[in-house]
């Protein structure tokens, strides 16, 4: 996460509100409001650990193979009660062109948690001859209910921002477009589309708006027919409606070939296109933006499958100088589905 969950799990630590007041104070590249860009499930690297359904529902269905995945990330393991997020996702191809999927989760940061889960439908159009080329577009849209809960027992006071209720339920729903062509695809998903109000927080901190636009491209190749090693080059630009923050991975790639499964690895860049104002020293004015780095790790060995991130923000000023620990337990079950002549790992599995 970056500097805007620091700043929220700062605040929902109310109890030590003293103690914490400093990171307050460093809003360093999100808005106003701690709470004003929080999304629903955070959009992290595990996309790139054989887990893009995650965050692209169109992916439902969309492998030769089901798909199970358990992940697990915690922040900041030398910070008391640091955030951390649970997810479990399925998906399945139940005809030749009808994928379904579901996700469930749980988000902690501090007082503050978040219980969900979600439904897919995909159609996948295949227009493709044969599997010598892919060519396959698909659709999917999901629908998900969502309860954020306060924990206040800790609280000594009432709260004006926080009102009366601690726990909430709403309803939202995601839309997203894959494309494959051969060695090439390209994501687009519209997250959050649905405006609605929330009663654990007052409107004018939290917006009804949290819709986030995602658009992800890239290719895969190797050097030649017969090398066990390919390439995958790859960007995901990530856009907030509301708050009009962006961020992009730049992220690279590579596959080994085994007898029984693959290893892979690589490094992703995010950048956040904002940047804030703080003051050092009490005269020195410097601006900062989100940035971190995540090399990853992971293999498949027949149907199951282990990843590996690790994410180390690169701002000078951060809560905690411990990384980001998140781990992917994955396995491919089913019937497999007839594999395409392409260096297309998110679909021939």
């Amino acid at each position: 996460m970056g500097t805007n969950t620091l700043i929220f799990w700062a605040y929902t630590r109310r109890p030590n509100v003293l103690k914490y007041s400093l990171f307050l104070l460093l809003s360093l590249l999100i808005n106003n409001s701690a709470v004003k860009a929080q999304e629903i499930i955070p959009t992290y690297s595990d996309y790139l650990t054989d887990n893009l359904y995650l965050i692209h529902p169109s992916m439902a269905g969309a492998s030769n193979y089901d798909k199970l995945r358990l992940t697990a990330r915690q922040q900041w393991f030398d910070v008391e009660e640091a955030p951390n997020l649970q997810t479990l996702a399925y998906n399945s191809r139940i005809s030749d062109k009808i994928g379904v999927g579901g996700i469930l989760f749980r988000d902690e940061n501090g007082n503050y948690s978040k219980l969900g889960g979600y439904a897919t439908f995909a159609y996948h159009l295949m227009f493709s001859r044969s599997t010598v080329d892919l060519n396959q577009l698909s659709f999917g849209i999901s629908a998900g209910v969502i309860q954020h809960r306060l924990d206040t027992s800790g609280f000594t006071r009432f709260d004006p921002l926080i009102g009366e209720n601690d726990s909430d339920i709403f309803a939202n729903m995601d839309f997203g477009i894959s494309y494959y062509v051969r060695d090439l695809y390209f994501h687009f998903a519209a997250k959050n589309i649905l405006s609605v109000s929330r009663e654990l927080f007052y409107s004018d901190a939290v917006p009804s708006n949290m819709r986030k636009y995602l658009f992800s491209a890239g290719y895969v190749f190797s050097l030649n027919q017969y090398d066990p090693w390919s390439f995958e080059p790859s960007i995901l630009f990530q856009a907030r409606e509301a708050t009009n923050e962006m961020a992009l991975d730049v992220n690279a790639k590579a596959y080994y070939e085994l007898e029984n499964g693959k290893l892979w690895g690589g490094l992703s860049y995010r950048n956040g296109f904002e940047s804030a104002e703080y003051t050092r020293d009490g005269e020195q004015v410097n601006n900062q933006q989100l940035r971190y780095i995540t090399p990853f790790v992971g293999i498949n060995y027949k149907k199951f499958v282990f990843g590996y991130t690790y994410s180390y923000q690169l701002n000078s000023i951060v809560l905690s100088n411990g990384g980001f620990h998140q781990l992917t337990l994955g396995y491919n079950f089913g019937e497999s589905r007839e594999r395409y002549h392409c260096k297309c790992p998110a679909i021939n599995n």
